[in-house]
């Protein structure tokens, strides 16, 4: 029996959901040239390119949908997202404030919007001030801008002001659960375990089993020394979620306080943390010119002065969507990476443990973006809870002292008590691909001087 568009379109959000984005993007299209006059039918198929990052093809459907009579707030916000990919930044603010127009009580656009401004300027006051004035021209944007604000004074070091503002609504909002999750989480980074624990009890209260709920309180008793108890809750959340590299790391982080072996059977760094060295692709004559040609073309993807909100980097910019560049430099990536991958899938065998039970000889890209470090830039101490095995590979370093600019392994990136101390380095140099589980904690330590430090990573999955 043939399929109906609902039933293509109920496949589609299923293979979406299990992160199958070409195949779900096949049906996408499908429905389209099933349905000629369906504007929703290209949103769609627009926001599932867009999902790829194939922003490009993106964009024309879009237009088709606006075209079609669409005029959903969530169009627009799909097309300024695609403008700012696309490099087109000044469409890209203007299409943002016509989908805060369209929608008042949606933190998205205003929570991208910010973003974007923060990163063009790299001015906080200005940021936040123009946050203002758009919340108050739109009056009735609820709840929404004020997490945004949050969210920004959090990522642009104002850590103590976005608490206090969490703190507020959560006591103002006290049926929230997800405010009561974000208010732990602020005081957490805070080092104020009491009041950590305090939200994530709160939180807990009203949606005993949600995962957030439960990885905010697995914080808080990380926070507060309570390494038992967030072992017993971590456990759970592996049980729910076996893959989710964010939970292997929280529980791995309780067993290393409670001094338990199984936590040097997952943070086996000689096991699991790899160098090696990108294969030169076909067109250039050694690793040198390569590099040379791919810091120029990786320069021009950069186009911000700020790092981006909800990530681990600080005092850089980043690039992303790597894999739909056109410089030919960028296209060359995945050949020179795919030698080093499958020779270290290849060396890493099959196992118990989450990543070599996973590993099937063959991987997919699950995104690529670059890094560019300014001086007294780093990554703060984060995993890639999408992962299975990431990555770090250096184009342009600098020149070091005291491991200033290395990758730092085993630091965990949520307050613990007692404070943990990195366990592992490892020194970037031209060429240098490290791979790594992506549960493992890591970080970058801050580098001095004046120099920028460009590199670009990824995450592989199985396939």
């Amino acid at each position: 029996m043939q399929e109906t568009i609902a039933d293509l379109a109920r496949r589609a959000n299923e293979l979406k959901g299990e992160g199958r984005l070409e195949d779900a993007v096949g049906l996408l299209e499908q429905i389209v040239r099933a349905s000629p006059s369906s504007g929703v039918a290209e949103h769609n198929l627009a926001a599932g390119l867009g999902d790829l990052g194939r922003w490009a093809e993106a964009e024309p459907h879009l237009r088709a949908a606006f075209k079609k009579g669409v005029d959903a707030p969530e169009t627009w916000l799909v097309l300024a997202r695609c403008l700012q990919r696309l490099g087109r930044l000044d469409e890209a603010e203007a299409a943002y404030i016509d989908a805060i127009r369209r929608q008042l009580r949606s933190a998205d656009a205003f929570r991208d919007l910010t973003q974007l401004r923060w990163m063009r300027s790299g001015d906080a006051d200005a940021t936040l001030a123009a946050l203002d004035r758009d919340v108050a021209a739109h009056a009735g944007g609820g709840l929404g801008p004020n997490i945004v604000k949050s969210e920004a004074l959090q990522f642009m070091g104002r850590g103590e002001e976005a608490y206090r503002l969490l703190d507020l609504l959560a006591a103002t909002h006290p049926n929230d659960a997800g405010l009561s999750i974000r208010a732990a989480q602020a005081a957490a980074s805070l080092l104020k375990p009491p009041e950590a624990l305090k939200h994530a009890q709160r939180a807990a209260s009203l949606a005993p089993t949600e995962p957030a709920v439960h990885f905010a309180m697995v914080e808080a008793l990380l926070a507060t020394g309570d390494a038992k108890r967030a072992d017993v809750i971590a456990e759970g959340l592996r049980t729910a979620l076996p893959n989710d590299q964010h939970a292997i790391a929280l529980q791995a982080t309780a067993w290393r306080l409670m001094g338990d072996p199984r936590y040097s059977d997952l943070y086996d760094y000689g096991a699991f943390v790899s160098r090696q060295t990108l294969d030169v692709p076909r067109g250039w004559r050694d690793l040198p010119h390569y590099l040379g040609d791919l810091a120029r073309a990786l320069k021009q993807a950069h186009a911000y002065r700020e790092h981006p909100f909800n990530q681990s980097l600080r005092h850089g910019s980043q690039a992303p969507d790597l894999l739909q560049q056109a410089h030919p430099a960028i296209r060359a990536l995945p050949q020179a990476l795919d030698g080093p991958i499958r020779r270290r899938l290849t060396a890493l065998g099959t196992g118990a443990d989450p990543v070599r039970s996973r590993n099937t000889g063959s991987y997919a890209f699950r995104g690529m973006w670059s890094v560019k470090l300014y001086p007294n830039g780093y990554h703060a101490d984060h995993v890639h809870p999408q992962g299975w095995l990431s990555s770090a590979c250096y184009v342009e370093t600098v020149k070091d002292s005291a491991r200033e600019g290395w990758i730092k392994f085993g630091q965990p990136g949520v307050p613990t008590s007692p404070a943990l101390a990195p366990e592992h380095f490892e020194k970037p140099e031209p060429g240098l691909l490290v791979l790594f589980p992506s549960y493992m904690w890591h970080g970058t330590v801050p580098f001095s001087g004046d120099q920028t430090r460009l590199s670009f990573a990824f995450d592989i999955v199985p396939a």
